[in-house]
């Protein structure tokens, strides 16, 4: 780009946590466990220390995530268009590399596996040109919970 030229506008966009869709997967674990039902052949069944994200997107750049204590998140992308309150999350709709980030104590700065991320940030950009919500199974570790969190993607508007 030549020195005179403007700067695309940059728009960051926060993940936002999905409490009725978070909800509405645990209740489906419940609902197998009082049952003694079994998970679909490939549904994911998260685990309690994971959360659903999403996202309304147009052009992603890379990903900006905050941890306001030490801790650990993993951020896992899915492929597919998703109903959570009619279809089951499969695992084959998730995203090979997840995007990890964390923050080691007595540190203010953030850490993370860069070539996953750019990998997922790969990956996020090809899917944004075909889906207008995208979620997240974002999974806390090391003390981390949802309120701990800010995260958000951003944007490149040309």
């Amino acid at each position: 780009m030549a020195e005179n030229e403007p700067k695309p506008t940059q728009l960051d966009t926060p993940l936002v946590l999905g409490e009725d869709l978070t909800k509405q997967m645990r209740l489906r674990v419940e609902s197998l466990k009082q049952r003694g039902g079994k998970r679909q052949d490939g549904e994911k069944l998260p685990p309690p220390a994971e959360s659903v994200y999403h996202i309304d997107f147009i052009q992603q750049q890379r990903l900006n995530v905050m941890l306001d204590k030490p801790g650990k998140v993993t951020i896992t992308g899915t492929s597919q268009i998703w109903m959570p309150d009619l279809t089951n999350l499969m695992t084959r709709q998730l995203l090979d590399r997840a995007a990890i980030f964390w923050r080691k104590e007595d540190s203010e700065a953030m850490d993370w596996n860069e070539a996953d991320a750019l990998e997922f940030g790969e990956r996020l950009s090809e899917l944004a040109k075909i889906r207008k919500v995208m979620y997240f199974l974002i999974t806390f570790s090391e003390g981390i919970e949802p309120a701990n969190l800010k995260a958000s993607v951003v944007f490149s508007q040309l």
